[in-house]
């Protein structure tokens, strides 16, 4: 069975800062837009930032593996190699990690390299790879 994409429309104060920082920063191909919500492709999925110019982050956070783990978050899980040149991509450009990208559960079930950052507006984002994908899962 083929993974169908998922949606996910999220707020964000600014269209202008959100424009740079999923297309220019991230690499997301834009699509639909309007004066009040921007279509992006994240790796074949399709999210949504809509205008909300009132908005107020209000993050929670878990404690994961000694870190506090903002919720909620979103992100996607990349191949080994997609996961490090991102990393390597977000460090160059100065992105401000709120957990730096390493190996979280090492050499426990599920170990998985991890990262957090946050867009413009504040909406935190996790990007992870496994090196064994049959770990996703992994009870």
């Amino acid at each position: 069975m083929s993974l169908r994409p998922f949606h996910l429309a999220f707020p964000v104060h600014d269209l202008a800062a959100a424009r740079a920082f999923y297309s220019e920063l991230l690499g997301c191909r834009e699509g639909r837009s309007s004066d009040h919500w921007i279509d992006f492709d994240l790796y074949g999925h399709q999210i949504v930032a809509n205008l909300d110019a009132g908005m107020t982050p209000r993050p929670i956070h878990n404690a994961v593996d000694g870190h506090d783990v903002p919720v909620p978050h979103f992100g996607i899980v990349l191949t080994m190699p997609q996961w490090e040149d991102l990393a390597e991509r977000l460090k160059a450009a100065g992105v401000r990690f709120g957990i730096e990208p390493y190996v979280r559960f090492k050499g426990q079930v599920g170990e998985q390299a991890t990262m957090f950052f946050t867009d413009p507006s504040g909406n935190a984002l996790e990007f992870k790879a496994f090196a064994d994908d049959s770990q996703l899962f992994a009870t």
